[in-house]
């Protein structure tokens, strides 16, 4: 069984109440805006990172992280992107591969707006933890943590970090 701590649109910012969580995780998943990379070797300090670039990522991050991110956590499919959108909605630089070939977790970041859904069509779980960052229109900065135990998703979390100061 793997913890994961899913946190998204950091935009450059890290702090403690981040690391406190961060600290209790197997493993952390950064859906992208992550901004200047001390926040992503931050969290490389203290447990194993996968992560993507978002949009208002430079070339380091690009150099570094994947657009996409597509890979087995146990025996869940999970890909992770930045730009994804939602059940019935997907990005089109996305739809045709995730209705050919569809995840069975499928994790973005980009809207702020926390979200949770089951994709009935798809089969798939739909994750988006919001922003755990300071930078952008969300009033609450969030994350998401849930475990992955062989073929199930369980356990998850909504985790409300502070208002966004």
């Amino acid at each position: 069984m793997k913890k994961i701590l899913l946190l998204s649109d950091t935009h450059s910012f890290i702090d403690d109440k981040i690391l406190k969580y961060v600290a209790q995780a197997d493993e952390v998943w950064h859906a992208g805006d992550i901004g200047d990379l001390m926040v992503t070797d931050t969290l490389k300090k203290y447990k194993p990172l996968r992560a993507v670039y978002g949009n208002i990522d430079n070339h380091e991050a690009r150099a570094e992280f994947l657009l996409n991110n597509r890979f087995f956590c146990e025996d869940v499919d999970v890909w992770i992107t930045h730009i994804g959108g939602y059940p019935g909605k997907y990005n089109i630089n996305i739809r045709e591969e995730i209705n050919k070939k569809p995840p069975k977790l499928f994790i973005c970041g980009h809207s702020h707006i926390l979200k949770v859904m089951w994709d009935k069509k798809l089969n798939l779980l739909h994750i988006n933890p919001g922003a755990a960052g300071n930078h952008g229109f969300h009033a609450v900065r969030t994350m998401v943590r849930f475990a992955i135990d062989k073929d199930q998703i369980k356990d998850l979390e909504i985790i409300e970090l502070a208002k966004r100061g």
